[in-house]
């Protein structure tokens, strides 16, 4: 039976898949170009098969490399993980936290959230990486990232997560632009959604992946635009009058809408909400870090982070 391949020479092979250059990939790893290069021979020599194609200019992973790779990542997350448990003697609550967060949840969250943190575990260190939602949950399962700031519903397989609180959706237009009351006559919300153009992030960001009814009925419209990538980016097109969109609390609370013409209404449905959470790798060594953490934030969101309440700033004006 052939030789186990060991942490080091995995980690030699992920950095050079990362770098394509053996000189770079040595740096990253803190040896020299000699000793990488070693290590690669070795490791090929134990698996019988190239991992690596080298000519004067270029390296190519082989198929072989490629697979390695992907099953490499997560080994040697959680290997340093349970490095780190040790050095830090058996301190759930220490050592550093790469977290991914979406751009819908970041900016509005994360300037309030991070200080409680580090109040509350000060020996822990939140590594923060900001990206859509399939980018994060890959690099999740490739070992990139500890744990993701997400949003559900979100098909997660291989994964665990903990929810922590929900963020209701409303529905957002120019403040001259939202019908006004009329006696004896309700708010039509999918008779606003049939009419107007509707300005929405593009289809592979995190509001499009959310079974919420307000969400499917925009989706299925005609008139429905997938062209913002960012909800500044809706907001200031809103303003112009361009159409209307639907607006996270989160965002909403977190001065979005200051200085702009946009107001905003309940969509009338406890269904237009996304729920708020973190996800990370089935069986990860850390789980108990972070399952306390999702505690903590838990309790934090529960006294920190209120649904908007009409009537208050940026209400539209029949909502009397």
């Amino acid at each position: 039976m052939p030789a186990l391949p060991n942490l080091r020479h995995l980690r030699y092979l992920v950095a050079l898949h990362d770098h394509l250059n053996f000189s770079r990939a040595a740096q990253a790893c803190f040896v020299t170009q000699s000793t990488l290069s070693a290590g690669i021979r070795e490791l090929e020599a134990q698996l019988g098969a190239q991992v690596a194609e080298r000519s004067k200019r270029h390296v190519v992973i082989t198929p072989l490399g490629h697979r390695l790779v992907a099953r490499a990542r997560p080994l040697l997350r959680e290997a340093a993980a349970l490095l780190e448990m040790a050095r830090e003697d058996g301190d759930a609550m220490a050592g550093t936290l790469e977290m991914g967060v979406l751009p819908t949840i970041g900016p509005y969250l994360l300037p309030r959230l991070v200080p409680a943190v580090t109040r509350q575990f000060p020996h822990l260190r939140l590594a923060l990486r900001e990206d859509k939602t399939g980018n994060l949950l890959a690099q999740l399962a490739q070992g990139r990232l500890d744990l993701v700031l997400m949003a559900f519903p979100y098909d997660t397989p291989g994964m665990e997560s903990a929810p922590l609180f929900e963020d209701a959706y409303r529905f957002a237009t120019r403040d001259d632009d939202m019908p006004r009351p009329q006696r004896g006559r309700r708010f039509d919300l999918q008779a606003q959604i049939d009419e107007r153009n509707l300005l929405l992030l593009e289809h592979d960001h995190c509001l499009h992946s959310h079974a919420l009814p307000a969400l499917q009925r925009a989706a299925e419209v005609g008139r429905a635009n997938f062209a913002s990538t960012s909800l500044h980016t809706l907001v200031a097109m809103v303003s112009e009058g361009m159409g209307a969109t639907f607006l996270p609390d989160l965002a909403i609370n977190g001065g979005i809408l200051k200085g702009s013409r946009v107001v905003v209404r309940p969509l009338g449905d406890a269904a237009n909400a996304r729920t708020i959470g973190l996800c990370w790798r089935r069986g990860a060594a850390r789980r108990d870090t972070f399952l306390a953490l999702a505690a903590f934030l838990r309790e934090w969101a529960a006294q920190h982070v209120r649904p908007w309440q009409p009537g208050g700033p940026h209400s539209a004006r029949d909502l009397a």
